[in-house]
């Protein structure tokens, strides 16, 4: 006969705040106090959170570093018959983290996996983006390697829906520069330090995003929003445009083709890696 929910280990995936700590669930809170143990990220980080709300329980690191051998060993704990509650620094485990292999691992032992669903930066970004939220891709980090990022790029280029990325600060500048050379001048916003004292969001284009963080250093934790290519962004140039004409008349000008594709890029929102290709 099999065993009650209470009566056998269980992993219960928890979602916990992305800022504000006051953003948590009642049930989450509820679910922290009864565990035999919580798995964190960052176990400094996530005492915070429980001293916060006075719980005491036992706390373990989990994270990219000790994965496979805590993984091992929390499965062990679950089969034993313990209840763990993973948990993350911010926002709900498996994502752009590594509880989602700790869920498979737990999976694969045939050992329950339960949801308590809590805020998650990228949705959270998307809603107050101004962009549209049918239908949306997250992708995560950017590679940071250049030719890998640039690469990752020109295969979403022609990708119709919203897109959502996560970024370090420090990359930031760069992914876009990189954005609006392969993706064009696109609706796009910024959101960092979501739920916290000091949030922003920046609703504008690819290129006006470009130069505010020239000119203002990227700060917090950081979710990028895209507008998706919809159709084909050549049927989206002003009508008034001849495009190869604008070209040609740009390199009779002395530009070099690389300048060229830059300059009719800034005048039409079309991405320069297309234009300057129309050249070859």
């Amino acid at each position: 006969m099999l065993k009650t929910m209470t009566q056998q280990g269980c992993l219960y995936v928890c979602g916990t705040p992305i800022g504000n700590l006051e953003d948590i669930s009642l049930r989450a809170l509820k679910i922290l106090r009864q565990v035999d143990l919580v798995a964190a990220e960052d176990t400094r980080h996530t005492r915070k959170l429980l001293n916060y709300y006075d719980i005491k329980v036992e706390l373990i690191s989990y994270h990219e570093h000790n994965k496979y051998e805590r993984g091992r060993e929390l499965v062990r704990r679950i089969a034993d018959g313990r209840q763990v509650a993973l948990v993350s620094d911010a926002g709900m485990p498996g994502i752009s983290d590594p509880g989602h292999e700790l869920i498979a691992a737990v999976l694969e032992a045939e050992l329950a996996v339960i949801p308590v669903p809590g805020p998650t930066a990228a949705v959270t970004a998307l809603v107050v983006s101004g962009l549209k939220t049918d239908r949306f891709a997250f992708m995560g980090f950017l590679p940071r390697k250049r030719n890998e990022r640039l690469a990752e790029l020109e295969r979403l280029k022609n990708y119709p829906y919203t897109i959502i990325f996560y970024e370090a600060p420090h990359r930031l500048k760069a992914t876009l520069r990189d954005m609006y050379e392969v993706l064009g001048n696109r609706k796009a916003s910024v959101s960092r330090e979501l739920t916290k004292l000091y949030e922003e969001t920046l609703r504008t284009h690819l290129q006006s995003l470009r130069e505010h963080f020239e000119h203002n250093e990227p700060r917090g934790e950081i979710t990028l929003i895209i507008e998706g290519a919809g159709e084909d962004s050549l049927a989206h140039m002003p009508a008034d445009i001849d495009l190869d004409e604008l070209l040609q008349q740009l390199l009779a000008g002395g530009l070099s083709k690389s300048e060229a594709a830059r300059e009719a890029a800034s005048r039409t929102g079309l991405p320069r890696r297309e234009l300057y290709k129309r050249m070859l």
